[in-house]
């Protein structure tokens, strides 16, 4: 039997994704300060030990900044181990289960993941040719060498769990997190969303005013996918396949060698909106989809069938 003084420590299931969660003021504040913390502290330690392993071992230049196979690892594990600990954290404050983070109102569907991944695969191939119409990459640039393939195997080892763990950070946790702090249920999805992505765009450190909104919109497009979805399985596909397509490229033409991010101020343009724009049509494909399973779920009842619990339109 729970305990009144149990109740806010549960997720409220009626409220959409978002606003779901019910915490004491203060979590939210912890919450912020450990990602911060760890987003630094982990990447500081991580890329700090595969930087000297490659100066001291593998001869790197020290000057030369690039993502080499090691030092992406290095960057990719340190995030993917702030999932983990915020989940802790919240369970440990709050009592409230990681199911309860990936999806409210149901479960968490692989079936969906898998769906979504699909569609943003082909979205990705769209829009990036588009991208290389309006800004191309050199192909003086494009080349396959060791340091190539042992990026690519890196990218697609760890960039997919990178992105899953930024998404249960910032939109599974963070944005359900500071949406507790209000009871009225649109001003918290609104200061919920606003407070997530101002989060994720301030710690992605750049300096480019484009790149900014373009980090404030995958961060608003993800957290409005999760809504429409109640659950982070869209959130999560498009997360990866923005990441993936991203990196590939970053790698493939890198001139043999590792992959450079610039992220100083002039280092990106106006073609980061077709980016945005591919976001926005991302929550457009997310609501559409919805919409169709709501349809279909309706036509089942209606006609008195019922949905086989692995069926992809059945929601427990």
């Amino acid at each position: 039997m729970t305990r009144p003084a149990e109740k806010d420590l549960r997720r409220d299931a009626p409220r959409p994704f978002g606003a779901h969660l019910t915490l004491r003021w203060w979590v939210p504040l912890l919450l912020t300060a450990i990602v911060i913390a760890a987003t630094y502290g982990l990447q500081l330690a991580l890329s700090g030990a595969a930087a000297l392993v490659e100066t001291g071992v593998l001869g790197k230049d020290p000057a030369d900044a690039s993502l080499t196979p090691l030092t992406y690892l290095a960057t990719n594990l340190a995030i993917i181990l702030i999932a983990p600990l915020v989940l802790l954290v919240l369970g440990t404050t709050s009592g409230v289960s990681w199911r309860a983070v990936m999806a409210t109102g149901r479960t968490f569907a692989w079936r969906r993941l898998a769906r979504h991944l699909g569609i943003f695969a082909i979205l990705m191939v769209l829009v990036n040719a588009v991208v290389q119409v309006v800004q191309p990459s050199p192909l003086s640039a494009f080349a396959v060498t060791g340091t190539t393939v042992a990026l690519l195997a890196v990218i697609a080892l760890t960039t997919p769990l990178q992105a899953a763990a930024e998404e249960i950070v910032f939109r599974g946790v963070l944005t359900a997190a500071y949406g507790s702090w209000i009871r009225a249920l649109r001003p918290a999805l609104v200061t919920g969303i606003i407070l997530s992505s101002l989060l994720f765009a301030v710690l992605h450190t750049s300096a480019d005013p484009w790149m900014l909104v373009n980090y404030l919109g995958l961060g608003a497009g993800t957290a409005l996918m999760a809504l429409i979805s109640r659950g982070l399985e869209a959130a999560i596909a498009y997360h990866v396949m923005n990441n993936v397509f991203a990196m590939t490229i970053g790698a493939l033409f890198a001139g043999g060698g590792g992959i450079v991010e610039d992220r100083t101020a002039g280092a990106a343009g106006p073609y980061m909106l077709i980016f945005v724009a591919a976001e926005a049509a991302a929550v457009g494909i997310v609501w559409r989809a919805e919409k169709n399973r709501s349809s279909r779920r309706s036509r089942r009842g209606a006609s008195g069938e019922a949905l086989r619990p692995d069926h992809p339109d059945h929601e427990r």
